[in-house]
């Protein structure tokens, strides 16, 4: 029997679907061509693949086509998990068969044997078929720990190389390591601990976001092995709220989603992933594309602000007020802008005579508003609206849900909040309180995701806005 290494940073390959939840060959071999440069190896038909979705037929197919296209460039870890032994032993057969170079296998689950029971349904597999094994602890899916004891023993047949244990518990891992570590490898299957695990002696890593920024867990690896801590951190703290998103929808769902926004068209999950049990809420979702912008994954979304006394003329054409209107009128313009990044927010604002244009303005907006921009009304507090009547238009399309909580939500009570301050500070006039209505265009970044930072943003943009429109 042949040696593998285990050391080295190997995704947990996901399976691409089309639209029909058939296998998508096609994506399958995009997405290793991208991995290619970065990885030690591969995993396919594991925990993140939806091995459990999977026919024998289809399991085959996609480590024949990860085969195919590594073409012995990289290790092969297939995954040979099954709930009864007998299965485990076909599944590891196929994959000797097939070429790959090592076979990954799950704790029984669903229906829990006794520690003997487990000892034995490894050392079946490990007898029966030829090739090395790796023991895999997932207790988030198995219902149970692979015991410490078990694993012990099983490190005394010499086909059993390794462990890779996706538990997230270090006190495990480190006990792994005391009593097994000079026998077998262990590797970290829980992203969230890279740093900690390699810092503890785990030899590498199998995880689902190696599918997504396997260049990041490189530099993690190269870095511990290099005694930098320091930087090892940095690394990990750049990947850990995508990291922990992951974790959190068990890996497939959410890696999928992010392997979507990048442009490797995988598809999503099989269901009952697919449905409503694998869907990501909207503010997750958003996060994943913010944090993926930030790495350089994603081309961030285009927002166009416009903060120049030229263009704010121009700015409330699309409600239906020109240039020309503005200067007959008299109306007040101000601009403001607050923050940076997500949670920048910017206030274009337009103030005037409630029987003039403006008036006439307000009442359309409410009556047919844009499509995918509806204006609301500001109020302090429900059925209180500030005065002067102020009308909040949004600058972009709100396309989900998570969007429209961030306008009719922090946004809608900081621009009250802020014409109130503003009317008691005296930087509006009280004979304006009746007289003059206010609309403003409120642009916000559509991956705003810090309530709390956007409610003090858009407040500062409106002071100014108010203050310019005012002197």
């Amino acid at each position: 029997m042949s040696t593998v290494s285990l050391h080295g940073v190997f995704p947990a390959l996901v399976t691409p679907f089309d639209k029909d939840e058939n296998l998508n060959e096609e994506a399958l071999r995009n997405l290793i061509r991208y991995l290619m440069p970065y990885v030690d190896g591969f995993v396919p038909v594991g925990t993140t693949g939806e091995f459990v979705y999977l026919s024998p037929e289809e399991r085959r197919q996609v480590l024949d086509i990860v085969i195919d296209e590594v073409k012995g460039q990289k290790i092969i870890i297939a995954g040979a998990g099954a709930a009864s032994t007998k299965q485990a032993i076909s599944f590891a057969e196929a994959a000797k068969e097939a070429g790959a170079d090592a076979c990954l296998v799950v704790t029984p689950y669903f229906l829990h044997p006794s520690d003997k029971g487990i000892y034995q349904h490894f050392y079946e597999i490990a007898k029966a078929v030829d090739i090395p094994i790796i023991l895999y602890n997932i207790p988030q899916t198995v219902g149970a720990y692979l015991p410490r004891r078990v694993v012990e023993d099983l490190a005394d047949i010499p086909n059993i190389v390794g462990l890779k244990d996706s538990s997230g518990n270090l006190a495990y891992m480190m006990e792994i390591l005391e009593y097994c570590g000079d026998r077998i490898d262990v590797l970290v299957g829980h992203d969230e601990i890279v740093v900690g695990a390699l810092a503890a002696g785990a030899s590498g890593m199998i995880l689902a976001s190696a599918n997504v920024y396997p260049e990041v867990w490189q530099e993690v690896y190269k870095a511990v092995g290099e005694g930098d801590l320091e930087r090892a951190r940095e690394f990990q703290r750049r990947v850990q709220k995508l990291s922990r998103i992951f974790v959190r929808y068990g890996g497939t769902v959410a890696v999928k989603a992010a392997l979507n926004m990048m442009g490797l068209n995988v598809g999503r999950p099989r269901r009952p992933l697919k449905g409503v049990g694998g869907a990501l809420v909207h503010e997750d979702r958003a996060e994943i594309r913010l944090e993926l912008e930030k790495l350089g994954k994603v081309t961030p979304a285009e927002v166009r602000y416009h903060p120049s006394a030229e263009e704010l003329e121009d700015r409330f054409s699309e409600i239906g007020i020109t240039a020309q209107d503005i200067r007959r009128e008299g109306l007040r313009l101000g601009s403001g802008s607050a923050g940076d990044e997500a949670e920048k927010a910017q206030i274009d604002l337009i103030a005037g005579a409630k029987n003039g244009i403006l008036g006439e303005t307000y009442a359309y907006q409410l009556t047919y508003p844009l499509a995918s921009r509806e204006a609301l009304t500001a109020v302090l507090e429900p059925n209180l609206t500030v005065r002067p009547p102020t009308l909040i238009v949004p600058g972009v399309e709100l396309r989900n849900l998570r969007q429209a909580n961030m306008v009719y939500g922090p946004t809608q009570a900081a621009i009250a909040k802020a014409v109130v301050d503003a009317l008691g500070e005296g930087l509006i006039p009280p004979e304006a309180v009746d007289r003059d209505v206010m609309i403003a265009l409120v642009t916000i970044n559509p991956q705003a995701l810090d309530r709390h930072r956007l409610y003090r943003n858009v407040y500062k943009a409106m002071k100014e806005a108010i203050k310019q429109a005012w002197t």
